[in-house]
């Protein structure tokens, strides 16, 4: 098997899978007359702190899983992945753009890449030494048939997940991949000088957990020292490749880190200063603002030649670069947004640039992007079906790497006056748009400031009257939401949008569908159902089409993990619902057995967070709209004789800010948000709530304060993390579901293990409010792995309630 780092060489490779058309944005001739004067001003200074990986057409991610299923090899997935590279790095050439990033591509995820990097690689993978190839690689990342994959969680604030690095005193740092040496090597064969990017050795042992086995208090920090020998060896060949800058991203300052973590830095990058000599270093910081003792720390690193900010979601580390910026270094200007789509004001950047300009020097101010755009859209000319006047308002992934360049320009004097000015009127034309603002709504939305919407009764009495309504076991199984979705479903989909198939036919089809599922879920002896969500693409974009104020793209995905994409909603104006959404299905599941059936909803928070959400205002107003919105869905469920809904909120601890001092208004008025959605409806009705890969320890009362009857939570990838809060005295009185298998990996867990997995959560949890279930919907998998993952799960529960029954 070739390794991860063993590239195909680039010589005439086609690119037709990923090359753009030959029109843009801007119609043809504006088009060819833009790109040939940016060409001609490349020397400005412009820098993109990285770019999406997966394709305008997520070609990477079709030619990924075709490998992972055996029907492609890995020297096919290589040449995939080179020519992506090679487009993207061209695409940023012929832009305009000075300093270009390499190593941002990866074929899962850039600190599994450091991990990769520097061989940390824990035992049960059986990796030996030598180059880390892709058998190594994917079984750390998906798991395989006898080893489960290593924990996921959330980048920072984000909807990307990275795999987490596992550390103990013992790791044996060793140089185990070559890919970020071989990808700066392949964009100079293309005639491009790249910046390297890896991610830093301090934010790389910041985001890393100990590994199994482990105390928790072992300090991550103590590596350092062993870390940096292959940080060194890096360093030195990416010199002698021909390096004249490199990138190394330290996001975790914009945390509220400690004093000792923050002389950790300073020590770091003392310790490369000899091994940097000779290079220019620019260490990004992105996703808020740089705290005041952080700024003071990162300015003052020796071997840095420039700093980056986020001067975006940074606001205040504007007045922190004019109260002092260190003489004759670069500031990287991160003015266009990398986490959303709306179309950079760029008079309004060019002023904040002309301000820098005169605190830090004409020849050092460098106008980039606030954190790389993995975080955005691809590229908006493939977006043909977008209504055109929200179309002029947006700018993705290719057209940002324009606005960059646009403003390096216009800072050294060389104004696109035509391009300004189509900004301006695209400006213009939203502010007075009629389509964004509904008073009725905006009036709805500011009177729930008056009271906290909580249910009447308190949930243990809930509780009570839902166990005599529902007649459930003890430890009730259950599932998530989603089943899989097959290539069949997904052509019927297809077909009905496409207005190939008729609505009866349509219906038809998911009615066999539901049927099918439920059917299964009754053999597997499943206590509550769910009806599989068949008509559902995904589930924000589903509510999303189903609610004014949303517009949607057709190819704007955005890469969550791994292959997984998806494809966030855009919202631009006032939301509501204009009818019922899901009553229809619900009620259709329902009366094909007599087991409770979930209504399944997705919650306004995580509606929001996995959203392109409109930042003409602030996000708690748009929050709380699509809280309204929710309400009445749950009331007509409720109606309808659905006496359990579900309500997931899988992304607010993903929205939590990274700034301490600004997470209790955000949880205040997003756990707020989530009440006012099930505030009136009866006792007997049960509300569940879900979430996904997080740490949620930090804000358990925050979950408690939702007043959900049952909340199942991420815990089988994480080795019981969750748990731990309960181990350390807090009282949980709802129902309680832990993740007992990770549905995220193909790996199809034993009955004896599910069990043992229960067993360590009834050491901390009572037996009469726990819940089994797995991690998340089971949409990615297959049904080969679903009905025995299932299977065993449900015999797991059967068994414990045996041994349980057997003690009394």
């Amino acid at each position: 098997m070739r390794h991860i780092s063993a590239l195909p060489s680039l010589t005439a490779s086609s690119l037709a899978l990923v090359s753009r058309p030959s029109s843009s944005l801007f119609p043809s001739p504006a088009t060819n007359r833009l790109a040939r004067f940016h060409f001609r001003l490349r020397t400005m200074a412009s820098h993109i702190v990285g770019y999406p990986r997966m394709g305008p057409k997520r070609e990477l991610k079709f030619s990924l899983e075709s490998f992972w299923d055996g029907k492609s090899s890995a020297e096919e997935l290589q040449k995939v992945a080179a020519d992506l590279r090679s487009s993207i790095w061209k695409q940023m050439a012929d832009a305009g753009i000075k300093y270009i990033p390499s190593n941002t591509f990866s074929y899962y995820d850039q600190v599994l890449d450091t991990t990769a990097m520097v061989g940390a690689v824990p035992p049960r993978y059986g990796w030996n030494g030598g180059e880390i190839g892709f058998d190594v690689y994917f079984s750390m990342a998906r798991g395989n048939a006898s080893v489960p994959a290593k924990e996921m969680t959330k980048w920072f604030d984000t909807n990307y997940h990275y795999i987490v690095p596992e550390l103990g005193p013992d790791v044996k740092f060793s140089y185990a991949s070559h890919k970020a040496v071989n990808e700066f090597k392949e964009a100079k064969a293309l005639g491009i000088e790249s910046i390297p990017v890896l991610v830093g050795p301090v934010s790389y042992l910041l985001l890393s957990k100990p590994a199994k086995g482990i105390e928790k208090s072992f300090s991550l920090l103590s590596l350092v020292e062993n870390i940096l020998p292959v940080y060194k060896e890096v360093v030195a060949e990416l010199k002698s490749a021909g390096a004249s800058w490199i990138q190394f991203d330290e996001p975790t300052l914009v945390m509220d880190l400690e004093s000792h973590k923050l002389q950790a830095f300073t020590h770091a990058y003392s310790e490369l200063e000899s091994s940097l000599s000779g290079l220019n270093v620019v260490i990004e910081t992105y996703f808020a603002d740089v705290p005041v003792e952080a700024y003071k720390t990162l300015i003052a690193l020796k071997g840095v030649t420039g700093f980056g900010f986020d001067l975006v979601r940074g606001t205040r580390t504007l007045d922190l670069i004019k109260s002092g910026f260190p003489s004759g270094k670069h500031l990287f200007a991160g003015v266009v947004d990398g986490r959303n789509i709306w179309a950079n004001d760029l008079a309004a950047s060019l002023n904040t640039l002309q301000a820098l300009e005169g605190i830090v020097g004409k020849e050092k101010i460098v106008v980039s992007t606030s954190c790389s755009l993995l975080h955005t859209a691809v590229d908006l000319v493939y977006e043909t079906k977008l209504d055109k006047e929200i179309k002029s308002w947006l700018a993705f992934a290719a057209q940002k790497v324009d606005e960059v360049n646009a403003l390096a320009n216009a800072l050294s004097g060389q104004k696109d006056e035509a391009f300004f000015s189509a900004n301006a009127a695209a400006h213009a034309s939203r502010k007075s748009s009629p389509r964004v603002t509904n008073e009725a709504v905006q009036k709805a939305a500011a009177a729930l400031m008056g009271s906290d919407h909580r249910r009447a009764t308190n949930v243990s009495a809930r509780l009570d009257a839902q166990r005599k309504k529902l007649n459930l076991p003890i430890l009730p199984t259950t599932t998530l939401g989603s089943f899989p979705q097959t290539m069949e479903l997904r052509k019927v989909r297809r077909e009905y949008k496409a207005r190939k198939i008729s609505e009866d036919e349509y219906v038809k089809a998911i009615e066999e569908e539901i049927n099918k599922v439920v059917k299964l879920q009754e053999e597997l002896d499943i206590d509550v159902l769910v009806h599989g969500e068949p008509e559902r693409n995904d589930m924000v974009e589903y509510f999303g089409e189903q609610l004014s104020g949303f517009a949607f793209t057709v190819n704007g995905w955005v890469q969550s993990y791994g292959s997984r994409c998806v494809k966030p909603p855009i919202i631009y104006g006032d939301v509501s619902r204009p009818e019922a959404m899901t009553v229809f299905w619900s009620s259709m599941a329902q009366s094909m057995t007599s087991r409770p059936m979930k209504g399944m909803l997705t919650g306004p928070v995580t509606i929001l967070n996995w959203s392109f959400v409109r930042n003409d205002q602030p996000r708690f107003e748009t929050c709380y709209q699509i809280a309204l919105a929710i309400k009445n869905e749950v009331e007509d469920l409720e109606k309808a004789g659905i006496n359990v809904i579900q309500i997931d909120e899988a992304a607010l601890r993903e929205g939590l800010p990274l700034r301490k001092s600004e997470q209790a208004f955000y949880l205040d008025w997003a756990v707020h948000s989530f009440r006012i959605t099930n505030c009136g409806v009866k006792d007997t009705s049960q509300i569940h709530t879900h979430m996904c890969y997080s740490n949620f320890n930090d804000i358990i009362r925050s979950i408690i304060d939702m007043d959900a009857d049952v909340i199942s939570i991420e815990n089988s990838r994480s080795d019981e993390k969750l748990l731990s809060v309960f181990r350390e005295g807090v009282k949980y009185g709802a129902g309680i579901g832990p993740g007992v298998y990770d549905i995220h990996s193909p790996r199809i867990p034993s009955t004896e293990e599910i069990a043992d997995r229960v067993n360590k959560m009834l050491a901390v949890l009572e037996s009469n409010i726990l819940w089994v279930n797995p991690d998340c919907g089971l949409k990615t998998r297959k049904y080969g792995e679903v009905k025995p993952a299932l299977s065993n799960m449900v015999a797991a529960a059967k068994l414990l309630r045996t041994q349980l029954a057997s003690t009394k």
